[in-house]
Protein backbone atom coordinates (compact mmCIF):
# COMPACT_ATOMS: atom_id res chain seq x y z
CA UNK A 1 0.00 0.00 0.00
CA UNK A 2 1.03 3.41 -0.65
CA UNK A 3 0.41 7.00 0.60
CA UNK A 4 0.75 9.95 -1.85
CA UNK A 5 0.07 12.95 -0.02
CA UNK A 6 -1.45 15.75 -2.41
CA UNK A 7 -1.88 18.97 -0.12
CA UNK A 8 -0.32 19.23 3.18
CA UNK A 9 -1.43 22.54 4.21
CA UNK A 10 -4.34 24.36 5.72
CA UNK A 11 -7.18 27.46 4.85
CA UNK A 12 -4.43 29.93 4.91
CA UNK A 13 -2.99 29.71 0.98
CA UNK A 14 0.48 28.63 0.04
CA UNK A 15 2.16 28.42 -2.61
CA UNK A 16 4.40 25.02 -1.68
CA UNK A 17 1.13 22.98 0.33
CA UNK A 18 -1.89 22.76 -1.55
CA UNK A 19 -5.29 22.03 0.63
CA UNK A 20 -5.97 18.74 2.27
CA UNK A 21 -5.67 15.77 0.20
CA UNK A 22 -3.86 12.44 0.12
CA UNK A 23 -4.40 9.69 -2.45
CA UNK A 24 -3.75 5.87 -1.01
CA UNK A 25 -2.93 3.45 -3.70
CA UNK A 26 -3.49 -0.61 -2.98
CA UNK A 27 -1.67 -3.14 -3.74
CA UNK A 28 -4.28 -4.62 -5.39
CA UNK A 29 -4.74 -1.33 -7.75
CA UNK A 30 -6.97 0.62 -5.90
CA UNK A 31 -6.66 3.86 -5.66
CA UNK A 32 -8.66 6.07 -2.59
CA UNK A 33 -8.44 10.34 -2.67
CA UNK A 34 -9.04 11.43 0.58
CA UNK A 35 -10.69 15.04 0.68
CA UNK A 36 -10.59 17.31 -2.17
CA UNK A 37 -9.00 20.72 -0.81
CA UNK A 38 -7.81 23.86 -3.33
CA UNK A 39 -5.25 22.48 -6.04
CA UNK A 40 -6.04 18.84 -5.08
CA UNK A 41 -6.51 18.13 -9.41
CA UNK A 42 -3.21 19.49 -9.96
CA UNK A 43 -1.69 17.38 -7.60
CA UNK A 44 -3.21 14.38 -8.68
CA UNK A 45 -1.60 14.94 -12.17
CA UNK A 46 1.53 15.12 -10.51
CA UNK A 47 1.00 12.40 -8.74
CA UNK A 48 0.50 10.20 -11.78
CA UNK A 49 -3.02 9.69 -11.02
CA UNK A 50 -5.82 11.96 -12.51
CA UNK A 51 -8.98 12.28 -11.24
CA UNK A 52 -10.59 9.92 -13.94
CA UNK A 53 -8.98 7.04 -12.60
CA UNK A 54 -10.14 7.71 -8.51
CA UNK A 55 -12.21 5.35 -7.50
CA UNK A 56 -13.50 6.60 -4.20
CA UNK A 57 -13.47 10.08 -2.76
CA UNK A 58 -13.57 9.81 1.37
CA UNK A 59 -14.51 13.25 2.61
CA UNK A 60 -13.22 13.53 6.27
CA UNK A 61 -15.53 16.64 7.18
CA UNK A 62 -17.29 19.11 5.36
CA UNK A 63 -14.54 22.34 6.53
CA UNK A 64 -14.08 24.32 3.34
CA UNK A 65 -10.22 23.92 2.99
CA UNK A 66 -11.08 19.98 2.49
CA UNK A 67 -14.00 19.66 -0.06
CA UNK A 68 -13.26 23.46 -1.95
CA UNK A 69 -12.01 21.62 -4.97
CA UNK A 70 -14.84 18.90 -5.38
CA UNK A 71 -16.60 20.38 -8.39
CA UNK A 72 -12.87 20.81 -9.77
CA UNK A 73 -12.41 16.99 -9.17
CA UNK A 74 -16.16 16.13 -10.73
CA UNK A 75 -16.00 18.23 -14.07
CA UNK A 76 -12.22 17.96 -14.67
CA UNK A 77 -12.38 13.57 -14.35
CA UNK A 78 -15.04 14.45 -17.10
CA UNK A 79 -12.69 16.35 -18.97
CA UNK A 80 -10.05 13.41 -18.99
CA UNK A 81 -12.50 11.10 -20.12
CA UNK A 82 -13.82 9.38 -17.09
CA UNK A 83 -16.80 7.52 -18.08
CA UNK A 84 -18.26 5.97 -15.45
CA UNK A 85 -20.04 8.04 -12.06
CA UNK A 86 -18.06 9.03 -8.72
CA UNK A 87 -18.81 7.46 -5.44
CA UNK A 88 -18.21 9.91 -2.53
CA UNK A 89 -18.37 8.68 1.03
CA UNK A 90 -18.80 11.53 3.40
CA UNK A 91 -20.21 12.17 6.87
CA UNK A 92 -24.10 13.67 7.44
CA UNK A 93 -24.37 16.50 5.77
CA UNK A 94 -22.50 15.50 2.27
CA UNK A 95 -25.36 14.50 0.03
CA UNK A 96 -27.29 17.95 0.52
CA UNK A 97 -23.47 19.57 0.22
CA UNK A 98 -22.62 18.20 -2.76
CA UNK A 99 -26.76 18.24 -4.07
CA UNK A 100 -26.24 21.69 -3.71
CA UNK A 101 -22.98 22.56 -5.11
CA UNK A 102 -23.91 20.78 -8.35
CA UNK A 103 -27.62 22.53 -8.44
CA UNK A 104 -25.21 25.83 -8.68
CA UNK A 105 -23.21 24.74 -11.48
CA UNK A 106 -26.24 23.02 -13.36
CA UNK A 107 -27.10 25.81 -15.82
CA UNK A 108 -23.17 25.62 -16.86
CA UNK A 109 -22.89 21.75 -16.80
CA UNK A 110 -25.85 21.56 -19.04
CA UNK A 111 -24.77 24.21 -21.81
CA UNK A 112 -21.27 22.18 -21.62
CA UNK A 113 -22.75 18.66 -21.96
CA UNK A 114 -24.96 20.11 -25.22
CA UNK A 115 -22.20 21.89 -26.83
CA UNK A 116 -19.10 19.88 -26.24
CA UNK A 117 -20.41 16.15 -27.21
CA UNK A 118 -18.69 14.15 -25.32
CA UNK A 119 -18.33 10.55 -25.96
CA UNK A 120 -19.78 9.80 -22.11
CA UNK A 121 -21.76 12.37 -19.81
CA UNK A 122 -21.66 8.71 -16.93
CA UNK A 123 -18.74 10.55 -15.93
CA UNK A 124 -20.84 13.30 -13.89
CA UNK A 125 -22.37 10.87 -12.05
CA UNK A 126 -22.13 11.24 -8.19
CA UNK A 127 -23.30 8.76 -6.02
CA UNK A 128 -23.47 9.43 -2.30
CA UNK A 129 -23.06 7.63 0.57
CA UNK A 130 -23.06 9.17 4.21
CA UNK A 131 -21.98 7.31 6.86
CA UNK A 132 -21.20 7.63 10.97
CA UNK A 133 -18.57 5.77 13.30
CA UNK A 134 -17.93 2.32 12.78
CA UNK A 135 -18.38 2.42 9.04
CA UNK A 136 -16.58 -0.03 6.94
CA UNK A 137 -16.03 -1.08 3.58
CA UNK A 138 -14.28 -2.69 0.92
CA UNK A 139 -11.71 -2.22 -2.11
CA UNK A 140 -10.81 -5.39 -3.28
CA UNK A 141 -8.23 -6.74 -0.81
CA UNK A 142 -7.97 -3.30 1.19
CA UNK A 143 -10.52 -2.36 3.87
CA UNK A 144 -11.67 0.96 4.84
CA UNK A 145 -13.13 1.88 8.67
CA UNK A 146 -13.79 5.45 9.52
CA UNK A 147 -13.73 6.11 12.92
CA UNK A 148 -15.15 9.98 14.64
CA UNK A 149 -12.72 12.13 16.08
CA UNK A 150 -12.83 15.43 17.91
CA UNK A 151 -13.51 18.41 15.35
CA UNK A 152 -15.96 20.26 17.53
CA UNK A 153 -18.29 22.17 16.60
CA UNK A 154 -17.57 20.55 13.39
CA UNK A 155 -19.62 17.40 14.09
CA UNK A 156 -19.72 15.00 13.04
CA UNK A 157 -16.12 14.60 11.57
CA UNK A 158 -13.88 11.61 10.82
CA UNK A 159 -10.48 9.53 10.27
CA UNK A 160 -10.17 6.71 8.14
CA UNK A 161 -8.14 3.58 8.89
CA UNK A 162 -6.82 0.98 5.75
CA UNK A 163 -5.75 -2.11 5.97
CA UNK A 164 -4.48 -4.70 3.20
CA UNK A 165 -2.57 -7.71 4.02
CA UNK A 166 -0.28 -6.87 7.19
CA UNK A 167 -0.05 -3.07 5.90
CA UNK A 168 -2.00 -0.55 8.27
CA UNK A 169 -2.37 3.46 8.03
CA UNK A 170 -4.62 5.55 9.40
CA UNK A 171 -5.49 8.98 8.99
CA UNK A 172 -6.65 11.00 11.22
CA UNK A 173 -8.22 14.05 9.54
CA UNK A 174 -8.66 17.09 11.69
CA UNK A 175 -9.08 16.30 15.30
CA UNK A 176 -7.51 16.95 18.68
CA UNK A 177 -6.52 14.50 20.65
CA UNK A 178 -9.72 11.94 21.05
CA UNK A 179 -9.79 8.13 22.06
CA UNK A 180 -11.49 7.11 19.02
CA UNK A 181 -8.22 8.08 17.04
CA UNK A 182 -5.89 6.01 19.14
CA UNK A 183 -8.09 2.73 19.50
CA UNK A 184 -8.40 3.06 15.48
CA UNK A 185 -4.63 3.79 14.89
CA UNK A 186 -3.66 1.20 17.44
CA UNK A 187 -0.24 -0.69 16.49
CA UNK A 188 -0.59 0.71 12.77
CA UNK A 189 2.38 1.12 10.57
CA UNK A 190 1.76 4.77 9.48
CA UNK A 191 0.29 7.44 11.40
CA UNK A 192 -0.86 10.91 9.24
CA UNK A 193 -1.81 13.43 11.91
CA UNK A 194 -2.91 16.99 11.56
CA UNK A 195 -0.70 19.25 13.47
CA UNK A 196 -1.27 23.06 14.90
CA UNK A 197 1.92 24.70 15.74
CA UNK A 198 0.92 27.12 18.16
CA UNK A 199 4.67 28.02 19.31
CA UNK A 200 4.63 29.40 15.66
CA UNK A 201 1.45 31.54 15.53
CA UNK A 202 1.45 35.32 16.71
CA UNK A 203 -1.50 37.95 16.54
CA UNK A 204 -1.85 39.82 13.52
CA UNK A 205 -4.13 42.91 13.13
CA UNK A 206 -6.48 42.33 10.84
CA UNK A 207 -5.80 38.72 10.45
CA UNK A 208 -5.93 36.53 14.10
CA UNK A 209 -5.95 37.55 17.11
CA UNK A 210 -5.07 36.08 20.55
CA UNK A 211 -8.68 34.39 20.49
CA UNK A 212 -8.40 33.34 16.98
CA UNK A 213 -5.66 31.39 17.93
CA UNK A 214 -7.17 30.26 20.93
CA UNK A 215 -10.51 29.15 19.25
CA UNK A 216 -9.01 27.23 16.23
CA UNK A 217 -6.26 25.54 18.39
CA UNK A 218 -9.52 23.74 20.45
CA UNK A 219 -10.19 21.32 17.61
CA UNK A 220 -6.91 20.48 16.71
CA UNK A 221 -3.75 18.38 17.51
CA UNK A 222 -0.67 20.71 18.84
CA UNK A 223 2.85 20.40 18.51
CA UNK A 224 2.58 19.15 21.59
CA UNK A 225 0.06 16.45 21.65
CA UNK A 226 0.58 14.76 18.62
CA UNK A 227 3.79 12.80 19.87
CA UNK A 228 1.57 11.91 23.00
CA UNK A 229 -0.94 10.57 20.71
CA UNK A 230 1.38 8.86 18.66
CA UNK A 231 3.00 6.79 21.41
CA UNK A 232 -0.68 6.26 22.99
CA UNK A 233 -1.24 4.29 19.40
CA UNK A 234 2.02 2.33 19.46
CA UNK A 235 2.25 3.83 16.07
CA UNK A 236 5.15 2.56 13.98
CA UNK A 237 5.79 5.97 12.10
CA UNK A 238 4.52 9.31 12.65
CA UNK A 239 3.87 11.82 9.55
CA UNK A 240 2.55 14.80 10.00
CA UNK A 241 -0.03 17.02 7.80
CA UNK A 242 -2.38 19.89 7.71
CA UNK A 243 0.11 22.25 9.12
CA UNK A 244 -1.28 25.23 10.36
CA UNK A 245 0.49 27.60 9.89
CA UNK A 246 2.07 26.44 6.45
CA UNK A 247 5.25 27.84 6.97
CA UNK A 248 7.43 26.83 10.33
CA UNK A 249 10.70 25.94 11.81
CA UNK A 250 10.41 22.06 10.41
CA UNK A 251 13.66 20.82 12.27
CA UNK A 252 11.97 22.09 15.24
CA UNK A 253 8.61 20.83 15.24
CA UNK A 254 10.23 17.29 14.55
CA UNK A 255 12.28 17.57 17.80
CA UNK A 256 9.87 19.08 19.86
CA UNK A 257 7.44 16.23 18.56
CA UNK A 258 10.58 13.41 19.45
CA UNK A 259 10.32 14.43 23.28
CA UNK A 260 6.73 12.39 23.65
CA UNK A 261 7.53 9.84 20.55
CA UNK A 262 10.53 7.59 20.29
CA UNK A 263 8.96 6.20 16.33
CA UNK A 264 10.40 8.34 13.54
CA UNK A 265 8.82 11.26 12.74
CA UNK A 266 8.14 12.91 9.29
CA UNK A 267 6.82 15.96 8.20
CA UNK A 268 5.32 15.93 5.08
CA UNK A 269 5.28 18.11 2.00
CA UNK A 270 2.82 17.84 -1.09
CA UNK A 271 3.77 14.71 -3.37
CA UNK A 272 5.59 13.09 -0.62
CA UNK A 273 5.32 9.36 -1.68
CA UNK A 274 5.18 6.75 1.22
CA UNK A 275 5.90 2.82 0.98
CA UNK A 276 3.56 2.08 4.29
CA UNK A 277 5.84 -1.35 4.54
CA UNK A 278 8.86 1.18 4.50
CA UNK A 279 7.97 4.57 5.67
CA UNK A 280 11.55 5.96 6.47
CA UNK A 281 12.26 5.55 2.46
CA UNK A 282 9.77 8.29 1.85
CA UNK A 283 10.87 10.83 -1.56
CA UNK A 284 9.03 13.51 -3.13
CA UNK A 285 7.63 12.02 -6.04
CA UNK A 286 6.29 13.38 -9.41
CA UNK A 287 5.77 13.48 -12.74
CA UNK A 288 4.73 16.33 -15.85
CA UNK A 289 2.63 14.83 -17.86
CA UNK A 290 -0.47 16.83 -18.65
CA UNK A 291 -3.75 15.93 -19.82
CA UNK A 292 -4.74 16.44 -23.40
Amino acid sequence: MQLHLLGTGCPAVDTSRYGPASLIRANNGARVLVDCGSGVTQRLLSAGTPGAEIDLLLLTHLHSDHVVDLFQFVISSWHQGRAHGHQIVGPAGTQEFVGNLLEVWRPELEGRVRHERRPSVEGLDVEITEIGHGASMDIGDMSIDAFEVDHRPMAPAFGYSFREGDEHLVISGDTGPCDTLIEAAMDCDVLVHDVLLRHEMEPREGVRSQETIDQVASYHATADQVGVIATKANAGCLILTHFVPPRFDAARLIEMVGKDYEGPVICGEDLLRVNISDPTSAAISRVDDQAD
